[in-house]
């Protein structure tokens, strides 16, 4: 067997990510399996597993370029960089503005797929962990508890604002709450209603949530 350029070898891999992703946003994620992405890509039974051994792996490439793809932390670090001496009304509403901006540019792709990934975290725990554990980047969501949720805090010390409880209990409420706008604006958006037959829209439920978060963190909403 002739020897392969390692571009040519980054190319296909490349491709079968790429197939893989479109299959993905037709079925959802733990409903795929490895003939679905041979057929989308053309390449025979055998050809595939030149490239990975597994559709694990395939999933594992696949999350790492939706994680650069979907990403709020480059956005988010550059608009407060510009915004040192903000209040902390101007940052929360800034950094809700973002999510949701993001939010609502991927709901019928990456968020699609990411949600999937989530009921397969549930349903087979241990193949989700296999998929995250070699999935390169760090995830928003990461980048949420363990810079921006942080940072609010701090923001509101600077402040002089007194919060309406213990700030760790508010920022458990807010983890909860921007993962609950989520799962409703993405059922809303793929498959027509949220839980409750309502409709959910990102920018709606972002701007509610920067309200309640400066509420809690004692600030002023009409900043």
């Amino acid at each position: 067997m002739p020897k392969v350029s390692e571009e040519y070898f980054e190319n296909k891999k490349k491709n079968i990510v790429q197939a893989a992703y479109r299959v993905c946003l037709r079925k959802p994620v733990e409903m795929v399996t490895m003939t679905d992405v041979i057929e989308e890509t053309g390449l025979s039974q055998g050809g595939i597993y030149r490239f990975y051994t597994d559709l694990d792996e395939i999933f594992s490439d696949m999350l790492t370029g939706m994680r650069k793809e979907y990403n709020f932390i480059d956005k988010i670090e550059k608009d407060l960089s510009d915004s040192e001496n903000a209040s902390f009304e101007t940052i929360t509403r800034k950094i809700c503005t973002i999510l949701a901006d993001v939010m609502e540019e991927h709901l019928m792709d990456i968020q699609k797929i990411n949600f999937d990934l989530t009921v397969l975290a549930i349903n087979e725990p241990e193949r989700a962990e296999k998929i995250a554990g070699s999935t390169k980047g760090r995830s928003n969501f990461e980048y949420l508890g363990a810079t921006l949720l942080p940072m609010l805090a701090n923001a509101c010390s600077q402040n002089h604002l007194m919060p309406k409880g213990d700030p760790n209990d508010i920022m458990k409420f807010i983890s909860a709450a921007y993962v609950g706008i989520e799962t409703d604006c993405i059922l809303s958006a793929c498959y027509g209603k949220a839980p409750m037959n309502t409709q959910c829209e990102p920018h709606a439920m972002f701007n509610m949530l920067a309200n309640t978060i400066i509420l809690l963190f004692g600030g002023n909403v009409n900043d």
